[in-house]
């Protein structure tokens, strides 16, 4: 099956018809940075993934934490899984990935999507990187392009790719769980933003749509939450349904034009992440910390009157 869209809704339907293990899915939120890590595994097999991994970091020490990766850490052997992926959706704007920590603990191959070039030469630049800092995704053990296959246990899975927010971004459709990145919020919330370098708001609205194209019973995971007005919790599990038909951005009927002016206009009102430094310049080299100097310490580079 040629379309990737296609050939995940066919999964989808497998999963509903008993041929394929329905995935089960934990979710373990960092309110720090709102978002929300995912481990995904097959309950036959016991093989499973982690999406999105939270590695802490004080901005104002300098100090990192394993806290909530431990809490992973914790859950996947209780449980008995088996590791056998880190999965990276995009190269986080807003939190350090603790992949590379979580597979000393416990294993696993780092994939990301394959044009994480793009944000390796970009962001390269940005922080003056030199030449040792490899642009060729060599950091990472899986580049992933559109519609590229695999499994975890005997759950088939299949990659989306979904620019717009950055270049790079990803979709994992696994099984009948769709793990998005920064795609799509709750529907109270919306869109994720598009003003990043590498992002576009017109080129989010297709991804977008190429995923509402998804069956409504599809179960989305998402990246982040950010609690809309009016609700006093924090959520990060919906269906394409809900998405598709309540969504307050991107609900069906918005055209491209309209949905372009709204996220462009909101993006210009919007502040940078506050930990967008230290989560580019380690999530670009696959969640390692820049090498230590001569005197044996790490830093982290803040360019002056640069974004």
């Amino acid at each position: 099956m040629s379309d990737p869209v296609l050939a995940a809704a066919a999964q989808i339907h497998d999963v509903e018809q008993g041929l394929i293990p329905t995935p089960v899915v934990r979710t373990f939120f960092d309110e720090q940075t709102f978002t929300a890590s995912h481990v995904v595994h097959d309950p036959v097999t016991r093989d499973a993934a982690i999406i999105d991994s939270v590695l802490e970091y004080d901005a104002a020490s300098g100090r990192t934490s394993h806290r909530g990766a431990q809490r992973i850490v914790d859950h996947v052997r209780a449980e008995g899984l088996h590791v056998q992926w880190q999965l990276e959706t995009h190269a986080h704007a807003d939190h350090l990935s603790a992949a590379p920590w979580l597979q000393q603990q416990l294993g696993g191959r780092l994939g990301i999507g394959a044009e994480i070039v793009r944000v390796q030469d970009v962001f390269g630049k940005v922080f003056n990187a030199g030449t040792d800092f490899a642009r060729d995704g060599s950091q990472f053990d899986r580049l992933f392009h559109d519609g590229d296959r695999f499994t975890i246990g005997s759950i088939q899975a299949i990659a989306l790719h979904v620019p717009g927010h950055t270049p790079a971004d990803m979709a994992f459709v696994i099984g009948d769980a769709a793990f998005i990145g920064d795609t799509l919020f709750m529907p109270d919330y919306g869109t994720a933003r598009a003003d990043f370098p590498g992002g576009d708001a017109r080129q989010l609205y297709r991804s977008i749509r190429r995923l509402l194209s998804l069956p409504d019973r599809t179960r989305l995971f998402l990246c982040h939450d950010y609690k809309a007005p009016g609700r006093d919790h924090f959520a990060w599990e919906t269906t394409i349904g809900a998405e598709r038909h309540g969504n307050i951005h991107v609900h069906e009927g918005i055209e491209e034009d309209t949905f372009a002016a709204m996220r462009t206009a909101r993006d210009a009102t919007l502040s940078l992440p506050n930990l967008i430094m230290p989560s580019v310049q380690v999530n670009m080299r696959g969640g390692r910390l820049p090498e230590p100097e001569s005197n044996g310490t790490r830093y982290i580079k803040i360019p002056i009157d640069t974004l």
